[in-house]
C-alpha cells in the first residue's frame, strides 16, 4: 500500500520525469536539472521531496570543484512494482492517489508529444471479465513494467532508445456506471 506522502510526491510531472532517470541510473541534482532542463535549485527541491517519502535513495557522494554532490537512485530493485493496491470504500476519493492520476495523465500528454514513427501500443477500456482474466492481465503488466525498470539505462547510452510505458489498472465500483446523457 503507497503512502499519502509518497502518492503526494510523485504527484507531480518533474517528479515523475525524476523517478524515470534515476531507475536507470545513479544522478545527482546537478545531472538531473541539465537532463530536464530545470534549475539546481529545483531539481534539488524535488528531489528532497522525494527523499522524504523514501521514494529515492542516497547511492553515494562524489567531489565536484570543491563540494560534495549527493547521488540518488529509485529503488526499483527493492520495491518491485509501484502499484497502489488499496481497498477502497465505495466513492472513497484519495486525494493523493487522484493527484497521482493527473499528474501520470499530465506526463502522458507530454510525452506524447515526442512520439516518433514505429512501434507503439494504445489500449484503452472500461468492461467486464472473469476475475482469472483479470489477475492475468494484472500480472502481464507486472511483469512488462519490471522488465522496462530492470532494463532502464543513463541518459543517452548509446544503443538505446527512450521509450515510454504507462500503465493504470484498477477494479471499479458501482460508482462508476455510465451517468445518463
Amino acid at each position: 500500500m503507497a503512502s499519502a506522502q509518497a502518492l503526494r510526491a510523485v504527484a507531480h510531472p518533474l517528479r515523475l520525469q525524476i523517478l524515470s532517470l534515476l531507475t536507470g541510473a545513479e544522478m545527482s541534482a546537478a545531472e538531473l536539472a541539465r537532463e530536464l532542463g530545470t534549475t539546481h535549485a529545483n531539481a534539488s527541491y524535488h528531489l528532497r521531496l522525494l527523499a522524504a517519502a523514501r521514494l529515492v535513495v542516497p547511492a553515494g557522494e562524489e567531489r565536484i570543484r570543491g563540494g560534495t554532490a549527493k547521488r540518488y537512485r529509485h529503488p526499483w530493485a527493492a520495491t518491485g512494482a509501484q502499484g497502489a493496491d488499496r481497498p477502497a470504500a465505495q466513492h472513497d476519493v484519495d486525494p493523493a492517489y487522484q493527484q497521482l492520476v493527473d499528474a501520470v495523465a499530465t506526463e502522458l500528454v507530454r510525452r506524447s508529444a515526442y512520439r516518433r514513427p514505429g512501434p507503439s501500443y494504445l489500449s484503452d477500456a472500461e468492461l467486464w471479465v472473469d476475475p482469472a482474466t483479470w489477475r492475468r492481465c494484472t500480472d502481464l503488466v507486472s511483469e512488462a513494467s519490471t522488465l522496462i525498470h530492470d532494463a532502464a539505462q543513463p541518459p543517452r547510452t548509446d544503443g538505446t532508445v527512450r521509450v515510454t510505458m504507462s500503465a493504470v489498472l484498477f477494479m471499479l465500483g458501482d460508482g462508476a456506471r455510465e451517468q445518463p446523457r
